[in-house]
């Protein structure tokens, strides 16, 4: 099949949707409006069949007739079969000529985005996240002189969009949220999105949200039951820690960035989540020994502490592994006289360039925790692929009791 192309318009920077109207000329076939059936089971093999076109349109000049349109490579009526010329003979149908009329609306993003954009450049950027009513797009240097054009194109495509932003640095890495620009549409970044039967409400310039990770929320909150401990590190504005506090776990919630730990809390109060959630506003080490601490006053006698430790800080979780060592150092007694006392598990989200995955993660897990995981109780589970050579996983793993009742160095005398 021929696929219909866009008039070309390489060099085009800002755009002119009146200059991708185009008129394309086909044969087609005037046949009685009860005889159309007939005539598409004829010629199914002949048809226009173009994407989003009718095959079948009216007769101008008729309301008694239609017309049944004709594949484009079709020059002349003469290249059918001599089974079809005899059939278009033997029911006295007419053969016309047919002018298709399109326009800007007709073509698709990557279309427009061909036409447009030089030939050389073999990927076109027309993917984007959505968030809410934006589309996020993340657009390489040489695409910078159209990067305007694309964001309106994109917006005009898609109904639901009503912002297009571009990201223009990397992530913050204090308070993980990208510095971006808008490229078309309304300047508007406070985005409400709905994720595993919670809806979510921040504004996406200042707060960290990624939308594919959806499925990873979701296996890990399905592994939290009801009555269960967790303890978010990273909360973010709350993907993991409001389903899993919906579903009756009690959830310990903490983000460094001031923008989403607001937010965290505007969205369990729009969630009317009255109970079983604890939104904190520190840094993830200092966070990991006061919610033990905060968890443990509920019960000075018994042993009581988190079943889950969420980490999902990939780019730098490891490093913060640090501060489960010695974490329960004083609570040794309390959990040696408790029956059935358990250590936390841990899921730590971390990023790998290596080809053996497993090996680089629980080396560098070994090297912050001063002891490598126990092979048969770890388990690496892979999240997502971030560029070609890089990737994402969670590594999940019971915390140890040679690490968790490690004594720490008494620095008190240093100078």
């Amino acid at each position: 099949m021929n696929t219909i192309a866009p008039p070309l318009h390489r060099g085009m920077v800002e755009l002119e949707r009146s200059a991708f109207k185009k008129i394309v000329e086909t044969l087609a076939i005037k046949v009685p409006a009860k005889k159309v059936g007939i005539a598409m089971k004829i010629f199914s093999k002949d048809l226009f069949n173009q994407p989003r076109l009718r095959n079948v349109e009216s007769d101008p000049d008729s309301k008694d007739s239609k017309l049944v349109l004709l594949r484009l490579d079709l020059d002349k009526i003469d290249d059918l079969s001599q089974d079809k010329l005899d059939l278009i003979k033997e029911n006295n149908f007419d053969i016309v000529k047919y002018n298709v009329e399109l326009d800007y609306e007709y073509w698709t993003t990557e279309q427009i985005l061909h036409a447009v954009i030089p030939e050389d450049f073999t990927d076109i950027p027309s993917s984007f996240t959505q968030i809410g009513h934006i589309a996020h797009m993340n657009l390489r240097e040489q695409y910078q002189p159209w990067k305007r054009l694309i964001g309106q194109v994109i917006l005009d495509k898609n109904k639901n969009i009503t912002t297009v932003v571009n990201k223009t640095d990397n992530i913050d890495t204090t308070f993980r949220f990208f510095k971006m620009e808008v490229l078309a549409g309304e300047d508007n970044m406070v985005a409400e999105v709905k994720e595993n039967g919670c809806k979510f409400r921040f504004d996406f310039s200042k707060v960290y949200w990624n939308s594919r990770l959806h499925t990873e929320h979701e296996r890990l909150i399905k592994l939290f039951k009801s009555k269960e401990y967790v303890c978010d590190v990273f909360a973010g504005v709350g993907p993991f820690a409001l389903p899993a506090a919906k579903k009756g776990a009690i959830v310990y919630a903490n983000d460094l960035n001031p923008s989403s730990y607001e937010w965290m809390k505007t969205n369990i109060k729009a969630n009317k989540i009255t109970q079983g959630i604890y939104p904190y506003n520190m840094d993830g080490r200092a966070f990991i020994r006061q919610a033990v601490q905060d968890l443990q006053a509920l019960d000075k006698t018994n042993w009581k502490t988190f079943d889950h430790f969420v980490m999902n800080l990939p780019a730098t979780a490891i490093e913060f592994l640090d501060a489960f060592r010695g974490l329960y150092h004083d609570k040794k007694e309390i959990f040696d006289r408790t029956e059935n006392a358990k250590l936390p598990t841990i899921h730590c989200h971390c990023f790998t360039k290596s080809s053996d995955a497993m090996e680089d993660i629980t080396t560098r897990v070994n090297k912050v925790m001063g002891a490598r995981p126990d092979p048969s109780k770890v388990s690496l589970h892979w999240v997502r692929n971030v560029s070609p050579k890089k990737d994402m996983y969670c590594i999940s793993f019971p915390l140890s009791s040679e690490i968790a009742f490690a004594s720490i160095p008494d620095t008190s005398n240093f100078i």
